[in-house]
């Protein structure tokens, strides 16, 4: 009997062992996996970063207020012009709808992106593992493109940084869509914004087509802000060839 249960005991502990064995090698296994996810999107982000020189984009501003997602309140239409040593610079073409929400939701939404593309604050809104830690999910298909989908949390809090759900190509790492909350409030008279932001492989590198920002504030209650990007023109770093 006590031969028995010897042998009892020392099949549970070999259990209980191998169990342990696989969990750590599992946990292991999806933390090396991480790491290469992660290594490879930076190197994704960091290519285009250095590689774009200038481009110029049509956007299409669109703003909805409280739950009406059919008649903006107001509308604008700007060119805008992204120098790797500048940053963005706006040229309105049209505009239309409440004077009070473009000057104070518009006009806002492009002085902040005028901001953080400056080339001292562009690297601090990069969506790179030094800005934000990232775990995988898993896979899913967005868009029709086979992407690799994680969580990400900013490592500091920003108005330029979010939280939420970060999917990528599974083939290159670039970047295909974003969805999630800012980390910080613009200002104390609003809450955090919801975004959205769609993107497209165009002459090789991912740039935005769609994009949506919710917010509340005291003043204007809910606004919804969607975007479309059209016409892009890209200048890019000339490829460099080995001398011979």
């Amino acid at each position: 009997m006590f031969s028995l249960m010897r042998c009892n005991v020392t099949r549970r502990l070999i259990g209980i062992c191998t169990a342990g064995i696989l969990g750590a090698s599992t946990l292991a296994l999806s933390q090396s996996n991480d790491a290469a996810v992660v290594q490879s999107i930076d190197a994704s982000v960091s290519a285009r970063d250095e590689n774009i020189l200038s481009y110029t984009v049509t956007e299409h501003y669109s703003v909805f207020r409280n739950h009406d997602k059919v008649y903006p309140a107001a509308e604008m239409m700007v060119k805008t012009t992204y120098q790797k040593d500048k940053g963005k610079s706006y040229a309105v073409l049209s505009e239309s709808g409440s004077e009070l929400i473009r000057k104070q939701v518009l006009g806002r939404v492009l002085e902040s992106e005028q901001t953080v593309t400056q080339p001292t604050n562009r690297p601090t809104a990069l969506i790179t593992s030094t800005n934000y830690t990232m775990h995988v999910k898993g896979s899913e298909i967005v868009g029709g493109r086979n992407c690799v989908a994680l969580s990400i949390a900013p490592r500091r809090s920003s108005p330029y940084l979010f939280q939420g759900d970060l999917w990528v190509d599974a083939q290159d790492y670039s970047i295909v869509q974003l969805a999630g909350t800012a980390s910080k409030a613009p200002s104390v008279l609003a809450g955090p914004t919801q975004v959205a932001r769609q993107y497209a492989a165009i002459d090789g590198f991912p740039m935005a087509t769609h994009a949506t920002a919710t917010s509340t504030s005291w003043l204007l209650g809910q606004t919804t802000i969607e975007i479309d990007y059209t016409g892009y023109q890209i200048e890019q770093r000339p490829v460099q060839h080995p001398a011979h």
